[in-house]
């Protein structure tokens, strides 16, 4: 009896060390993928608070919370089988797919630069895409799911780039790592962007509440904010453009059309070689540029095309769609 029993120990001791081991392997995993994937994660929280400008104070954290569970369905429940099944069985279709969502990217951040230089044509070239919304409820629920529309692009993004850090994974090890980076970089983006669009109301609060140097503090988050959203606005849209068209020219390399990625890439060498001390960030900086000036350019020619071809489509389709229902 004591034998076996010594026996079972040793087995359960065995097992333990193997899950231990296990574990250290996920952590180790999902620590090198969530980092492989911070470039887009910074991109997400840039896009997102863009979102939330506009709206009254009580719906800012409900509208967060909206898009982040629609983040969270995005990258769990339709990306993660998604991506598993095309590696196990058309690894092929990632590349096209990748290329659709870079270049939607890159004409919704251009859109939303030709809307800056020119405001009356830029609504003007989708007045037919979707009625004008009439009420608050309406224009909330068309916010959201335009975020979650263009959180979906990120984090297709963030995780084809988890999944390639992973070839060697078994295909359950990689769903489970998927999933950790899929959460954790999901309560990050939007726990930073929950703060930040509350951060006027804690400076009002500070403000109106505390003294000395904290109620100039609250002063100065709630003259600032602003400032720092519309500025964050940019970043985002610019973030946009750069994801897009970096997506854009690994998707052109992938199908042999090296040209952009070997262009970019020796610019960014050469100004590197320029700059020793800082060479990483310059190569950076310049890549980032690179990669956004040819997202902006594709970007602006997708504009006329989804104006002219797209738009009116969707309109016959809904059209459409409308008189079936109503037959």
């Amino acid at each position: 009896m004591s034998v076996g029993l010594l026996a079972l120990l040793d087995d359960v001791v065995a097992l333990t060390k193997v899950a231990a081991a296990s574990l250290d392997d996920v952590a180790a995993l999902t620590a090198k993928a969530g980092t492989k994937a911070a470039g887009v994660v910074i991109d997400d929280a840039a896009v997102t608070p863009r979102y939330v400008v506009g709206f009254t104070p009580d719906r800012e954290l409900p509208i967060v919370w909206r898009i982040a569970r629609g983040s969270i369905f995005n990258k769990i429940v339709i990306l993660l089988p998604i991506a598993l099944l095309l590696q196990a069985f058309a690894p092929w279709a990632i590349t096209p797919l990748l290329l659709v969502g870079g270049l939607y990217l890159a004409y919704e951040g251009a859109e939303k630069v030709f809307e800056m230089i020119v405001p009356h044509e830029a609504h003007g070239h989708d007045a037919g895409a979707e009625p004008v919304p009439t009420d608050a409820a309406t224009f909330e629920n068309e916010r959201v799911a335009s975020a979650i529309r263009t959180d979906f692009i990120l984090s297709a993004e963030i995780m084809a780039i988890t999944l390639a850090s992973l070839d060697a994974a078994s295909i359950w090890l990689q769903a489970i790592i998927m999933a950790l980076v899929a959460i954790g970089i999901t309560a990050a983006v939007y726990g930073a962007v929950a703060l930040i669009v509350k951060a006027d109301d804690a400076g009002l609060a500070l403000a109106q509440r505390g003294t000395g140097p904290l109620a100039a503090f609250g002063r100065g988050l709630v003259r600032g904010m602003p400032v720092f959203l519309k500025t964050l606005a940019m970043v985002g849209t610019a973030a946009m453009v750069w994801v897009g068209g970096g997506i854009i020219v690994h998707s052109l390399a992938a199908y042999g059309y090296e040209g952009p990625e070997h262009w970019i890439h020796d610019l960014a060498v050469g100004a590197g070689e320029a700059a020793p001390a800082v060479a990483g960030a310059v190569e950076w900086i310049v890549t980032a540029v690179g990669s956004g000036l040819l997202g902006l350019v594709v970007g602006f020619a997708l504009i006329p095309i989804v104006g002219n071809v797209v738009v009116p489509l969707m309109s016959t389709f809904k059209r459409s769609r409308s008189t079936a229902k109503n037959v």
